[in-house]
Parts: C-alpha cells; sequence; structure tokens
C-alpha cells in the first residue's frame, strides 16, 4: 500500500467497498423490480414505456459520454440510433424469413458503419473544435434522414419496415404460463433487451472510471493542461466518439426488436435528437446514471400527459375550457421541463451530487493547524 498513489489507493478502497456501498443496493433492487414487472402488471402500455425507459436509457448514457464525458456537442448522435435500427429491419426484411443469423449480420453491419462515420466524422470536424463538430454531425444526421425517405426501394421510405423476429421472438411463440403469466416472444424479447440494456450499461461505466475515461474528463476540464501532461487528446476524444456511436447503433437495434417496425420519423428525424438532448439534461451531464432519470421522465410524460384531456371530459364533461386546456399537454409538458431546470440547474443526479458533497464538506470537521 505505502508503494501506490493517491490515485490507485483511492481505487483499491472504491473496489473494497464496491458492493456495501448504497448505490449498488440500489442497483440490484432496481433490476430485480424490473425482472418481477412483466409478473404483477400485465398492462402492455407500462411494459412498453418500460421497454422504451430502458432502450433510451441506453442511448442516451452513449450520448452522455460524448457531451457529459467529453465535452462534444453531436447534434446527429440520433443517426448512429438509426443505423442500428435499419440494419436490424433491412436485414430481415430483404431476406423474407428471419432467422438467428441475421441478429449476428445486422450488428456487424451496424457496428461497421457507425464506426467508420464516427471515425470519418472525428477525423474530419475535431480539429477544427466545437461548433463546427456540430454542425457536420447535424448535417450528417439530416443527410441520413433525407436518404432514408428517399431511398424507397432500399428502406421503403415512409411507409417504413414491418419484419417479425425469429424463435422465441416471434409474436405467435408461446409456451406455458408461469405465475399467470404466458411466456410469448414479447414477454421473451423483454428479458432479451433488459439483459443487453444493462451489459451495455455496465460498459460504459467501466469506460468512464477506466483510465481512458479519466483522461477523457480531463481533456473535457482543461484540454491545454492535458495536452503538456502528454496526452494525444485527439486520440482521446475519437475513441470516445467511436464508442458512445457504436452502443447507440446497438441500442437501435433494440428498439427495432422492441417495435418489429421502422420508419425514418421512428429512428432518425430531429425530434429524437432534442428528446436525447432533453433526457442529457434533466438527468445530468457528466453522471452516467442521469439518463435513467432523463429517460423515464420524458418517456413518461410522453405517455400519460395525453390522458389529460380524457380525465377533463370524465371529471368536466361540461366544462368546455378545462377540456381544451388539457388538449394542451405538450405545454405542460414544456412548463415541466422549465421547472426541471430551474430547481435542478444540473440535473436530478448532478444537483443530487452536489447537495451531498456540500453537506459532507459542512459536516467534516475543521482542523485547526498547530502553531
Amino acid at each position: 500500500m505505502t508503494n501506490l498513489n493517491p490515485v490507485q489507493i483511492e481505487r483499491l478502497q472504491e473496489q473494497r467497498t464496491r458492493y456495501s456501498q448504497p448505490t449498488f443496493i440500489i442497483q440490484l433492487v432496481f433490476i430485480t423490480v424490473l425482472l418481477v414487472i412483466p409478473f404483477f402488471f400485465s398492462s402492455f402500455r407500462l411494459i412498453d414505456v418500460i421497454v422504451k425507459i430502458m432502450i433510451f436509457t441506453v442511448f442516451v448514457a452513449s450520448y452522455d459520454l460524448l457531451l457529459g464525458y467529453g465535452g462534444l456537442l453531436s447534434l446527429g448522435h440520433s443517426m448512429f440510433f438509426g443505423i442500428g435500427a435499419y440494419s436490424l429491419a433491412l436485414v430481415i426484411y430483404h431476406a423474407k424469413t428471419p432467422a438467428w443469423t441475421h441478429f449476428l449480420l445486422a450488428t456487424g453491419i451496424s457496428l461497421a458503419l457507425s464506426i467508420t462515420m464516427a471515425m470519418v466524422i472525428a477525423f474530419f470536424s475535431l480539429r477544427v473544435k466545437a461548433l463546427f463538430f456540430a454542425m457536420m454531425t447535424l448535417a450528417l444526421a439530416e443527410f441520413a434522414d433525407i436518404l432514408a425517405i428517399q431511398w424507397y426501394d432500399l428502406t421503403r421510405a415512409e411507409d417504413g419496415i414491418s419484419f417479425g423476429l425469429p424463435g422465441i421472438f416471434n409474436v405467435g411463440w408461446s409456451a406455458r404460463r408461469i405465475m399467470g403469466v404466458e411466456i410469448n416472444g414479447r414477454l421473451m424479447t423483454y428479458y432479451f433487451i433488459l439483459v443487453v440494456s444493462v451489459i451495455l450499461f455496465i460498459m460504459m461505466l467501466r469506460f468512464i472510471r477506466s483510465p481512458v475515461g479519466r483522461v477523457l474528463q480531463a481533456v473535457r476540464d482543461n484540454e491545454p493542461r492535458a495536452t503538456a501532461l502528454g496526452y494525444k487528446t485527439f486520440h482521446y476524444q475519437v475513441f470516445a466518439i467511436v464508442f458512445g456511436s457504436a452502443i447507440a447503433s446497438l441500442a437501435g437495434i433494440l428498439y427495432a426488436m422492441w417495435l418489429r417496425y421502422v420508419n425514418p420519423g421512428s429512428v432518425l428525424s430531429t425530434p429524437i435528437m432534442l428528446d436525447v438532448l432533453l433526457m442529457v439534461i434533466i438527468g445530468g451531464l457528466g453522471t452516467l446514471y442521469g439518463s435513467i432519470i432523463g429517460a423515464s421522465f420524458i418517456k413518461i410524460a410522453e405517455a400519460w400527459l395525453p390522458d389529460l384531456q380524457k380525465v377533463a371530459q370524465e371529471l368536466l364533461p361540461n366544462v368546455v375550457f378545462a377540456q381544451r386546456l388539457a388538449e394542451r399537454w405538450i405545454l405542460y409538458f414544456g412548463i415541466l421541463f422549465i421547472l426541471v431546470v430551474f430547481f435542478f440547474p444540473r440535473g436530478f443526479v448532478g444537483t443530487a451530487r452536489d447537495i451531498i458533497k456540500s453537506r459532507k464538506a459542512a459536516a467534516k470537521p475543521v482542523e485547526i493547524p498547530h502553531a
């Protein structure tokens, strides 16, 4: 222990107390809840929202690697999400009959395209820095969206692509009941997405806690100082872009698996990128765990705020003004977002961390130096 530097000592202490930390227990409880929810709630709408939260948690976390940990503002991250979704949809659709090998083929195509595009973007725009990088990613994302709309023979444009999945993921597949719940293709897809999402999230956690992730954060905070210390900052930024883009494409494959339908508006449009930005801001930049909060906030709001109109019609059937107000659910969504930003300027997780740190600092006794 005496031969270790302070950073190594701190990391050893973190490893020893990793499984006794409250955060680890919360994670176990959270995953356990996700495992048992299908056996206690039969509502497809609820399961659909939970699955989308899981997928977008991975998607948003991959974006947080770039923006929150790397300080790289990308406006085209949804392009990689769309690449993943279209890779699976096109492979199965043009093969006519779904097979297990199509998953591997789609994953390979998705990763190859995403990594290639990410490297092209990084090498051509990072050297010119922030604004040009943001504008180039936005231009490429718009190009991908337009290409998907115009190339009808390949992508079916706005008509979209409907496809099936093989084996236990097929909608028609079913097995015996357990605790009154039918084990079918939808349920197996749910658990597959859950397992893969947890694995991908753990991979991103390992990344930010690795030496590469720590250097990336140093580059974000002070790039000239990191350069002066001898780090090739460009290489670390390229690696972050490639890694984050690859994870986003895998999240796109999971999204296509769940919907079994893909069109430009569902995976490549600009509103998706805006939603991801909102999720990152709400959860907290540079927190990773904030992606869970941000994705939950947006997806729950999108799913249940429109029901305000039905509630108003049932409770106040003769009050036209109240029903008109209920129709403006997007306005209430905007108000909610403003309130979150006002009371949680660094997002839910970021603000919570600041409060905890300030309380620990206040509780820590002040050492008075001896004369």
